[in-house]
């Protein structure tokens, strides 16, 4: 151990002494637990990309935690282009794009919608605004399971029951709930004072909205594009039951060629539809996990 001069020449010399680093017991326990929650992921990740490079011989002969012997993408191919579910073989690509076309406008709409709804409930304390307040709150932790039915009423009286509109309305009405809340939460901590010089210089509400609040609301808006764009990619039963034959979304296609029961069962290729399927979420959260971070930290989500 050396001691370190804190001083120069001319001036007294002060000597400290290096304390000796300790690793407190609670770190070394978040470690653990994040390393367990690690391996509890990363696994079945793993053991999916694993599986979805192996050949068919190599899926006989083996086990599932054997490593493939080359990298082979074949069965990635047919996943993509000519996986079968019964008599059509047409992979996950169409149904691919058909998530794209209701998750962009879904996810836009329903984020501008919340965000308008979240900052008119900041700025109007009334009773009826609590009341609106208390709605939206019963409207986010209700299952939609139970209103299912009387929605499929609703739509099929209005000719959008099975449309590529009325699935995309579908998802911003069940969406906008959580997406007010969690604008609402946010505007709530903005000083109110930059509304009231903003209208004094004679700005109105969409006008404050778009110039100030909205580019204040980076973090916010990456955290509800996260859990918007992740919640619709992912949904399975809404799409199923509202989306119609030609826009079924690529979670039902996936549960389609896995449970096909014709021919030979190719879990190297189901492996590879469901990874295909699970890489656009994950792709969101690795590019903008950091955004979402300062997004919790910010204060979006709050008790």
């Amino acid at each position: 151990m050396t001691a370190t001069p804190l001083a120069q020449s001319g001036a007294p010399v002060i000597y400290s002494v290096p304390r000796a680093k300790s690793t407190k017991p609670g770190r070394v326990l978040l470690y653990v637990i994040l390393s367990v929650a690690l391996v509890y992921y990363a696994i079945p990740l793993l053991l999916v990309i694993s599986t979805s490079l192996k050949t068919a011989d190599e899926l006989r002969t083996g086990n599932i935690f054997t490593l493939p012997q080359s990298l082979n993408f074949d069965a990635w191919s047919k996943a993509w282009m000519t996986a079968c579910t019964g008599i059509e073989c047409n992979g996950i690509h169409g149904n691919f794009w058909n998530s794209v076309e209701i998750v962009v406008p879904g996810v836009i709409f329903s984020i501008l919608f919340g965000a308008l709804t979240g900052f008119a409930l900041s700025q109007w304390q009334s009773k009826l605004s609590r009341v609106i307040l208390l709605s939206l709150m019963l409207g986010a932790f209700i299952p939609y399971q139970v209103i299912l039915y009387p929605m499929v009423r609703i739509f099929s009286s209005i000719g959008l029951y099975g449309t590529l509109p009325g699935i995309i309305l579908i998802h911003i009405i069940f969406g906008l709930p959580y997406m007010a809340l969690l604008f609402f939460n946010f505007y709530q901590g903005v000083p109110p004072e930059l509304s009231k010089a903003a209208k004094m210089d004679g700005a109105g509400f969409f006008t404050i909205f778009f110039e100030i609040m909205l580019p204040m609301s980076v973090n916010v808006l990456v955290v509800a594009i996260i859990m918007q764009a992740t919640g619709i990619w992912n949904d399975f039963l809404l799409g199923l039951i509202f989306a119609g034959r030609d826009h079924l979304p690529i979670t039902v296609q996936l549960n389609n060629i896995v449970n096909t029961t014709t021919g030979v069962k190719e879990y190297n290729v189901n492996m590879a539809a469901t990874f295909l399927t699970a890489l656009p979420p994950l792709l969101i959260y690795i590019l903008s996990g950091r955004y979402f971070a300062r997004g919790l930290a910010a204060g979006a989500v709050k008790g």
